[in-house]
């Protein structure tokens, strides 16, 4: 185990151990409706994560200003992480333990950390300080697309091979 991993292995236990976690646990139905909003909010992050990221490298609507595309974009990434941590906390909480011990579980946060990151915080950085035609933007939109696309091979390695 990690030192993060080892470090919240108490609250994990006591997550797995709520109500909330055993009646998840006990109900498929529950377990597929909550896998499936989950999976509409992951929709939404990587639709815009990926126009935003594509404009940004100059594949997409080169002649649209990148505020027009990256605008409703993260509002779309915004609205899709709220929806994908709500529901991915309430999946992760009858397994806490042994999911966060999973190699591609932590994989994958690790890759959406980064993700976020390069997107919220990097982007800024780098297109207020150079043209959003830049190589540096050019670069970080191509990054971009591979932390997220990243995600997304990570995110289906632990569904299907936890």
């Amino acid at each position: 185990m990690t030192p993060i991993v080892n470090a919240l292995a108490p609250i994990f236990l006591r997550l797995e151990r709520a109500r909330i976690a055993k009646d998840i646990s006990s109900s498929l139905p529950l377990t597929a409706g909550l896998s499936a909003v989950h999976l509409i909010g992951f929709t939404l992050i990587m639709s815009g994560a990926m126009l935003a990221n594509l404009r940004l490298a100059g594949v997409l609507f080169r002649v649209q200003p990148l505020a027009d595309i990256r605008r409703p974009a993260e509002r779309a990434i915004g609205a899709g992480l709220l929806v994908s941590i709500t529901t991915g906390l309430l999946l992760f909480s009858p397994r806490a333990t042994d999911a966060s011990q999973n190699t591609f579980f932590q994989a994958k946060m690790a890759a959406l950390a980064a993700a976020c990151f390069c997107q919220f915080v990097l982007q800024r950085v780098i297109v207020s300080a150079s043209s959003d035609r830049s190589a540096a933007a050019r670069a970080i939109g191509v990054a971009g697309v591979l932390l997220w696309l990243t995600l997304a091979i990570a995110a289906c390695a632990f569904v299907l091979l936890e």
